[in-house]
């Protein structure tokens, strides 16, 4: 498989041809109520990555004592503003607002993110995940899959996307056994982990020789560096790097949901 960096520069590649033909710039609008540092990088990527393709994009950035109400209200705007293609607001949100609200109240026309239960959209980053694995030819039907992790923004719907995929799909949490999680990883053809932990894997597990790894985790060290929730090196046949990895998958799915929207 190529590396995540190489298959991006031609994924975008494409998205530029896309955006030529239409009559109509796309606009994506990012909400942020948060100052969270993870959060800042992610969004100077999103919006950098916009301007590379040709998307028009606005950051509104909202003090961290904006109220529920005031959130909603700006979404129900942004809902009806037909100068917006599609938007996201960034998470986490302060305490006091209801992420699940707040999730559903971006209509699915426009959610860009894939959050909304009725969105037509998965999220981005089980979507970005997804197409890379399919575009690198990865063969899923029948093949063994193990998600660490249950989350709503990653776990459970990577496991769904999979379970679409025909893929024999195992979810391991905190609750699993050490025993059985040896020998699920043991047996596994593809391998998601998304716990936001360091060390989940390392190299004292067994795995398939050809198994695939993808690394959602992305940790802040005690060197201040970030690290992935596998350690580097495992032995496997592939592996996705952190930074620089998964991350990049998810703003390219942003960048393709936005395109399908526009459409």
């Amino acid at each position: 498989m190529r590396t995540i960096k190489e298959y991006i520069v031609d994924k975008k590649e494409f998205i530029k041809k896309e955006i030529d033909s239409l009559a109509k710039k796309p606009k994506l609008v990012i909400v942020q109520v948060n100052d969270d540092p993870a959060s800042n990088a992610y969004i100077r990527g999103k919006l950098k990555d916009s301007a590379e393709v040709g998307f028009d994009s606005e950051l509104i950035k909202l003090s961290e004592t904006t109220s529920e109400k005031e959130l909603l209200d700006l979404v129900e705007k942004l809902n009806h503003d037909d100068s917006v293609t599609g938007f996201i607001v960034q998470m986490p949100l302060p305490k006091g607002i209801d992420e699940e609200k707040v999730k559903r109240a971006v209509t699915p026309s426009k959610d860009v993110d894939g959050f909304n239960p009725l969105s037509d959209l998965n999220p981005a980053t089980p979507q970005g995940i997804v197409t890379y694995l399919k575009d690198e030819g990865f063969i899923f039907k029948g093949k063994n899959a193990v998600v660490l992790g249950r989350s709503n923004i990653v776990g459970r719907p990577m496991a769904r996307l999979l379970l679409d995929e025909s893929m024999n799909v195992t979810v391991i949490h905190s609750k699993t056994s050490e025993e059985d999680k040896r020998l699920y990883l043991k047996n596994a053809d593809l391998i998601v982990t998304a716990v936001g932990k360091i060390g989940v894997l390392s190299n004292d597990y067994e795995y398939k020789k050809d198994a695939v790894v993808i690394d959602v985790g992305i940790n802040r060290g005690d060197d201040g560096k970030l690290h992935g929730d596998a350690l580097p090196e495992l032995n496997v046949g592939f592996q996705t790097p952190v930074p620089g990895g998964v991350g990049l998958l998810t703003r390219l799915a942003l960048l393709l949901n936005l395109l399908k929207v526009s459409k």
